[in-house]
């Protein structure tokens, strides 16, 4: 099927494009007239933060159960002068009435406060349930927009409701740098500009179908920069791996159809299996059963899914385009290519006369066709035999001394786990913001006049009987009475005439992500409500941002291992099924085990822990609790890309040699070359990410292009030629009884044989 469809694209190429840009105008024309559904709610079914959500919607029209945010300001010649109160009077008055805000002036008594010394105060901004987190940031600038100017007066807007999202403009590094790896890679401008223009055609038409996705999954906005991050990566490298076997049937006299078909029989089938494993494994993640993961999840996946089929769809034809002038590259064409990635790395960094780089890049091209200097062809280069090559003598090292090369490969990987032994699960806050944000200022100035326990409030809510009002305060009166925290405000009824429930706004000592907030929720929860409330009927709940967020990270946390089992499980499962043997994907499966958990322990180290916070202006926080998850989702399924094309090349020489030594090293002779190509495009592009100002984004980044570095120098380069030679033949041994249950999965179709 695989074969047949790259053959129709390619002898049909035209038709091919055109149903493509069809579908692109669809897709676009349907996101940007639908919208987007993404939402940042991070709900827990189940959990006590829920309940007390539920009480503040019946109740308290759902205040503190939307995005919220502060209009943080200070003044030097005080918060009380009557320039200033006037000014942040009428500022406040005009936010509340933008549609879906409110907004609780200090001045008023309605919300907001006035810190002790009199230089800082806030007011509260509510916003409407129905707010997606896109819109909030719109709003946040609107609010920004109403700023007085006043000598002395400085107003911040905080709050991450009320935060600007900046899309990313990283990945144009990360192309930038895909274009200059490819082009030494292949060492033909049109191969890359084919890769680079399928990956990207595949991500632009996965980005619009997930807008589309996201009213029916509401994630979070970030899965955009996610999807992108994931699909690029994928993209890039399943173009690289098909046109490569392309490449190389056409070096052995193939006509071009016919290498498109053999090349989409083995290898557009091993990226079909690749794909659908990355697919899969995000997808599992609906399994956790949050909106939130689940968003995520999908998001990526669908981008993974359609990128994937760009690779098996719109690369062949782009390759029939490209019949006969595959391997002429010109002067011209290195000098364009090499000014657009100039170009692309300008605008990636915020650099913009570098964008001119684009209008020389075109200018030379131009220049091509009438300059004949210009026009010279680059000399062939020649293809060396496999068994000459770097990657066929290094293999064979390994080999010569294989327990050395297990043995270190293993000890560096289980180094770098070591920082997971102090993994901690949590969601950092606009602490961690970049520092020249308005946000990251609002909550210093906020910690600075009330304490670093006042950005991440605690909301308690309190239901009962008639007559219970007097244990309302007795409950007030303990939670303020406890040393962490550090002020109580309420009791405040729903109704001041017949109550039925209650509010109060606890503020503790410590900072929302610091470790002792946490246990301060629990010691609450667990002990002084308890002990307050007694025998009496009310129903008391701790709720609010910070709760919630410890809600999150204990359910994930519960629920990751689960995960991991069940990808793991899996995972053995086709590989065992695709490679008959039960060796080679147990080994798979501990090795990849161990990049990750060596990514994992990078990323501790440097966003946990704050080592080289120095280079990276990376401030100390937990690790966000559905990031693991995640990383372990995307980062096995791209694993499996590398151990497919790997394996079933040394399982190809093996079935045609029976040489179990020399089978290792002829796999890894004709692999290294464009799995180290593909790996540091995918690191590039990962990597990229850490010049972002959101975390998460960072994180991710860091994270990604750490699995990949060392999945495809560790672990393919060292660990796999050495267990291999280490097991020789009974690598492949399965028992007949298995052999013969399991279902078979071939990723080379009957074009490939013939």
């Amino acid at each position: 099927m695989v074969a047949r469809i790259g053959r129709w694209c390619h002898e049909n190429r035209r038709q091919a494009v055109g149903i493509w840009l069809a579908s692109i105008i669809v897709l676009v024309g349907a996101a940007l007239t639908l919208g987007n559904g993404f939402d940042a709610e991070q709900s827990i079914p189940g959990s006590e933060t829920e309940d007390g959500f539920e009480v503040l919607d019946e109740y308290f029209d759902g205040v503190g159960n939307g995005l919220t945010g502060q209009i943080v300001f200070t003044a030097e010649q005080g918060v009380d002068d009557p320039a200033v109160v006037a000014a942040m009077s009428t500022m406040f008055a005009a936010a509340d009435e933008l549609e879906f805000v409110t907004v609780a002036s200090p001045f008023d008594e309605r919300g907001g406060g006035l810190a002790p010394g009199g230089t800082i105060g806030y007011a509260d901004v509510n916003l409407d349930r129905e707010v997606s987190q896109e819109e909030s940031g719109a709003i946040g600038e609107e609010i920004a927009e109403l700023i007085p100017a006043i000598e002395g007066l400085t107003v911040e807007i905080g709050g991450q409701g009320l935060a600007v999202f900046e899309p990313p403009e990283t990945e144009l590094i990360g192309v930038a740098f895909a274009i200059v790896i490819l082009v030494l890679a292949t060492g033909s401008v049109l191969a890359m500009g084919i890769s680079i223009g399928a990956a990207v055609i595949g991500v632009g038409a996965g980005m619009a179908l997930t807008v589309l996705v996201s009213n029916l999954t509401h994630g979070p906005q970030f899965a955009t920069t996610l999807a992108v991050m994931v699909g690029l990566g994928v993209g890039i490298d399943y173009a690289l791996f098909i046109l490569n076997r392309y490449r190389d049937l056409l070096h052995q006299g193939n006509a071009p159809v016919d290498a498109i078909t053999m090349a989409m029989a083995t290898s557009g089938r091993a990226v079909l299996f690749a794909g659908l494993t990355v697919v899969l494994s995000l997808l599992g993640l609906i399994a956790i059963g949050l909106p939130f993961v689940t968003g995520l999840g999908v998001s990526a996946s669908t981008t993974v899914l359609v990128t994937l089929v760009s690779s098996l769809t719109l690369l062949p034809a782009f390759l029939g385009f490209g019949v006969g002038r595959l391997e002429l590259t010109r002067v011209r064409g290195i000098l364009a290519a090499g000014f657009v990635a100039v170009g692309m790395l300008g605008v990636g960094l915020g650099i913009a006369p570098l964008a001119i780089a684009f209008l020389v890049a075109g200018a030379v091209l131009i220049a091509g066709f009438f300059v004949p200097a210009l026009q010279r062809p680059l000399p062939d280069r020649r293809i060396k035999p496999l068994r000459e090559t770097v990657a066929y003598r290094w293999s064979r090292l390994v080999q010569s001394r294989p327990w050395a090369g297990a043995l270190f490969g293993t000890a560096i990987l289980l180094i770098l786990t070591a920082p997971v032994l102090g993994l901690r699960l949590g969601f950092s806050d606009e602490g961690n913001f970049a520092e020249d944000t308005t946000t990251r200022r609002a909550y210093d100035l906020l910690a600075e006049g009330f304490g670093p326990g006042f950005n991440g409030p605690f909301l308690v809510t309190a239901t009962g009987e008639s007559g219970d009002e007097p244990r309302v305060q007795v409950v007030a009166d303990a939670l303020a009475a406890d040393p962490g925290v550090a002020a109580v405000f309420g009791p405040v009824p729903d109704d001041p005439t017949e109550p039925e429930a209650f509010v109060l706004r606890v503020i503790p000592t410590t900072a929302p992500q610091d470790v002792a907030t946490e246990e301060l929720v629990g010691h609450l929860r667990d002990t002084v409500i308890p002990n307050a409330v007694g025998d009496s009927s009310l129903e008391v709940f701790l709720t609010g941002g910070t709760a919630a967020s410890i809600d999150f990270s204990d359910y994930l946390g519960q629920r990751t291992f689960l995960f991991f089992g069940a990808v793991l499980t899996v995972s053995f499962l086709l590989l065992m099924a695709v490679f008959r043997s039960i060796l080679v994907p147990l080994k798979a499966v501990i090795m990849n085990l161990l990049s990750i958990s060596a990514a994992y322990g990078v990323v501790v180290a440097v966003f946990q822990w704050g080592w080289l916070s120095d280079l990276t202006s990376v401030d100390p926080a937990p690790i966000e609790p559905f990031i693991p998850m995640m990383m372990f989702a995307i980062v096995f399924g791209l694993s499996m890309d590398y151990e497919v094309f790997l394996i079933s090349r040394i399982r190809e020489e093996y079935d045609r040699t029976g040489d179990a030594v020399e089978s290792v090293a002829d796999g890894l002779a004709s692999t290294a070359r464009v799995i180290t190509a593909a790996a540091a495009i995918m690191a590039v592009v990962f990597g990229s990410f850490l010049l972002e100002d959101d975390r998460v984004i960072q994180v991710f980044g860091t994270g990604l292009a750490s699995a990949i570095v060392l999945d495809a120098t560790l672990v393919r380069m060292l660990l796999v030629p050495a267990t291999m030679e280490l097991l020789g033949s009974r690598n492949w041994w399965i028992p007949n009884w298995l052999d013969r249950i399991l279902p078979r999965i071939e990723l080379e179709g009957p074009a490939a044989r013939n």
